[in-house]
Parts: structure tokens; C-alpha cells; sequence
């Protein structure tokens, strides 16, 4: 009897672990990012500048 719930616990720790680092990393299960919508996020992040956006931006549409 001892032993089934040491099983139990092993496994409920095993897929607290797996959801806790599915839920870290979701990021990268998810699908990648398009270049223009990371910089349009870097914009509103402040990261770059108007100037900077829209020089990349127009790069990035010459390329399409």
C-alpha cells in the first residue's frame, strides 16, 4: 500500500515538473514570429525609434 503512493507521488511531481516547464518555455511551442510583427513589438516596447521603425519597416517590405 506504501508503495502505490509513492508511485502516485513520483508521478503527480513528474507532471507538476512537465507543466511547469511547458508553461516556461511556452514560447517556443508556440509558432515563430514574423519579422515585422517583432519589430512592431520593439517599437511599442520603446526599444527603437520612430526613425529606426521606419527605416527597418520599409526594409523589410522592399525585401517582400
Amino acid at each position: 500500500m506504501m508503495m502505490m503512493y509513492g508511485w502516485v507521488i513520483v508521478l503527480v511531481v513528474l507532471v507538476l515538473g512537465i507543466w511547469m516547464y511547458v508553461g516556461k518555455n511556452g514560447n517556443t511551442l508556440k509558432r515563430k514570429q514574423k519579422p515585422m510583427d517583432i519589430l512592431d513589438e520593439r517599437f511599442a516596447k520603446g526599444q527603437i525609434s520612430k526613425e529606426e521603425y521606419e527605416e527597418q519597416k520599409r526594409m523589410l517590405n522592399s525585401k517582400n
